[in-house]
């Protein structure tokens, strides 16, 4: 099972609270505290947050159970949407406000799409202070998939104490350091009322439940628990219950719709179109690296029995072999002998083989399923800060990337830069961190670089000659080139105009590799695009001329002459899609016009209810921190996509402090 839902609901506290009311715990944790069985990394509890999917099994009513505790911060979504694959289903975590339902789109969305069965748990329901309502009209508008209140709130004096069971027809009163203490329901209309709604809803996919309800009769609670099982397992209805994790008020109750309505691995399976049959299948859900322990492959045994020293076949031929099967508690480990199919286990040692991989023990290895990659939307510079450590740090972030592929590393020779991206502002501080205290590595981080671009809007014709003497052979080479601006988008072109063989032709290659070499860094300090070079003339001398001279001639050429050619700096402008919920719209557009965006329009968000999708062109500058704003905008959900479009001048005050920056730094 999956704990889902965004940052601040409390998901690690329900964990808690499950592992405490399922024996698995004597004594609870808490996040504040930083001792919880979540949340165990140091960066974790530094930021009291989860950063990564947490892992803890426990047995309730003599069934094993799983929790894969999942981070809330979107910036960690793509940790979420790697195990999704491999889980019967999830519990969806929300606090009981109104105004935050839209941060649950994102979760409820992606499981509506993967047809993944999925409850809805209200936490914190004790200190709930709204109207029930309100609350259910807003959770209606964020889940595509019907909403099913499967308990209702009692309240006394305006505090919810406790609530009742629309299934059971029974009504439970929270007690402090107590289980919920049954007791008889006082405002029976009330539940009837509510009770007839969640039957009317049961019925919309159910002909002879409908029949009974037209017909006065009340129909059999294991019917009623029937279709409460196989409407969730077709993705017909999202159960909503309520309670309190802090507390552990309604967590049993949760527990047992968990064991009694949730299908089993091998729909799980089927929703992979996994082949049936006897081979042993495994789904790789997520990896660890320790800086003692290795790596550690969390798992899905999704059919057949798995046992240690097992060897598996990956999706590209290879084979990996199992270093040991371990259940997982937070960090404490236990060793296994084997693992059944349902079971999530951390399997150690597998060699070549990454997340979202599915393995075999049969010789026919289906393909990895298809799991949404995110596409990154900061940037951020690093450097070692000793220069012998650069081939350790590119191995150290090769290991982070398996742990995260939502990371994405790039090495920009242009710019002479190394960075790292992905999802935001913490998401690339707690990469950092990691790679400081997991690798032991020393690093400077910095604002990454704009790769602008020069051209020219003059043409010149310029004399170059490079002539040494120096006993010996000299060296000797002498050129005329006409520059001039091409088109935009042209990049560059070089054209051979010599007539009479006033310069050979085994030094015309020479020329133009003069010229590329300078269009490098161009007189404001960047390369140079959309520029056409002409060698129209020149001489040679028959013992001092040589390749090297005319490179040399030709770039002396080109540094006098290009800066009488009226060069301007270009900016890259980005075609941005940016998706955020629709009452938010308007407030985008200013942050797009205050970036000097220019607006295209904005239109529905294709199948996200309640969300627009705006189009604009923006300059790349004004991009670096975006989603900083957006997210302050949107409850932190908004996000955005880019590609680049075309480069446009950029000149004023803006063009004169990217070039005095750029001087500085040279």
């Amino acid at each position: 099972m999956a704990l889902v839902g965004p940052y601040g609901s409390g998901k690690t506290t329900l964990l808690e609270s499950i592992l405490f009311v399922s024996g698995a715990l004597q004594r609870k944790g808490a996040v504040a505290q930083r001792n919880t069985v979540g949340d165990a990394s140091a960066e974790a509890r530094e930021r009291q947050m989860s950063v990564e999917v947490n892992c803890a099994t426990t047995r309730y009513l003599d069934e094993s159970f799983t929790f894969l505790d999942c981070p809330g911060s979107i910036e960690f979504l793509q940790d979420t949407l790697n195990v999704l694959p491999g889980i019967d289903a999830a519990v969806v975590v929300c606090e009981p406000e109104p105004a935050k339902m839209q941060m649950l789109k994102p979760y409820l969305k992606r499981l509506a799409d993967l047809h993944i069965p999925h409850f809805l748990f209200v936490n914190k329901i004790d200190k709930a202070d709204g109207a029930l309502r309100d609350l259910l009209d807003a959770l209606r508008e964020v889940s595509d998939t019907p909403l099913l209140l499967r308990q209702i709130p009692i309240v006394e004096n305006g505090a919810v104490t406790g609530f009742v069971d629309l299934a059971l027809e029974r009504a439970y009163v929270f007690r402090p350091g107590a289980p919920s203490q049954v007791v008889d329901i006082t405002d029976k209309d009330q539940e009837k009322e509510a009770r007839f709604a969640m039957l009317e809803k049961l019925a919309d996919y159910d002909e002879h439940l409908m029949e009974e309800l037209l017909s006065d009769i009340e129909p059999p609670r294991d019917e009623v628990f029937g279709d409460l099982s196989r409407e969730l397992a077709e993705g017909l209805i999202v159960p909503a219950l309520m309670g309190s994790a802090e507390s552990d008020h309604g967590v049993e109750r949760l527990l047992k719709a968990l064991r009694h309505e949730v299908p089993d691995v091998a729909a799980a399976a089927a929703r992979l179109k996994l082949p049936a049959g006897g081979d042993t299948l495994v789904q790789v859900l997520k990896t660890y690296h320790s800086s003692h322990g290795g790596k550690l492959s969390l798992a899905r045994v999704m059919a057949g029995m798995l046992k240690d020293g097992a060897v598996l076949h990956t999706p590209d031929g290879g084979d990996a072999r199992v270093g040991g099967i371990f259940a997982l508690k937070g960090e404490a480990q236990t060793k296994l002998a084997d693992a059944q199919a349902g079971d999530t286990v951390a399997l150690a040692r597998l060699d070549g083989v990454a997340t979202g991989d599915t393995l075999s023990g049969g010789r026919k290895v289906p393909h990895r399923p298809r799991i949404e990659q995110l596409t990154p939307v900061y940037r951020l510079a690093i450097e070692a800060a000793d220069r012998k450590d650069e081939v350790k740090l590119t191995a150290a972030i090769a290991k982070l990337r398996e742990e995260d592929p939502s990371l994405q590393f790039d090495q920009n020779a242009a710019l002479q830069e190394m960075a790292l991206e992905g999802q935001g502002e913490i998401h690339l501080k707690v990469a950092v961190e990691k790679l400081q205290s997991k690798y032991g590595l020393r690093l400077i981080t910095s604002r990454p670089r704009v790769p602008y671009k020069e051209t020219i809007k003059k043409s010149v014709t310029q004399h170059g000659r490079h002539k040494r003497q120096s006993g010996g052979h000299g060296q000797f080479g002498d050129v005329i080139i006409d520059i001039r601006p091409l088109p935009r988008g042209s990049d560059f072109a070089f054209l051979d105009q010599i007539k009479g063989g006033v310069v050979p032709r085994q030094w015309i290659p020479s020329v133009e590799k003069g010229v590329v070499e300078y269009l490098k860094c161009g007189p404001l300090g960047f390369p140079v695009v959309d520029v056409a070079v002409a060698l129209v003339d020149g001489s040679y001398h028959a013992v001092d001329s040589s390749d090297a001279a005319f490179q040399t001639a030709a770039r002396i050429a080109m540094q006098e002459g290009m800066p009488n050619c009226a060069p301007v700096l270009l900016e890259s402008i980005m075609h941005v899609r940016i998706h955020v919920p629709s009452e938010a719209t308007a407030r985008v557009n200013a942050v797009v016009s205050g970036r000097r965006g220019q607006l295209m329009g904005f239109d529905a968000r294709d199948g996200w209810k309640g969300w627009d999708t705006v189009e604009a062109q923006m300059p790349l500058a004004e991009l670096s921190d975006l989603i900083i704003d957006l997210r302050s905008l949107t409850q932190g959900v908004g996000t955005f996509e880019m590609t680049f479009d075309h480069l446009a001048e950029l000149s004023g005050k803006l063009a004169e402090q990217v070039v005095a920056t750029r001087k500085a730094a040279a």
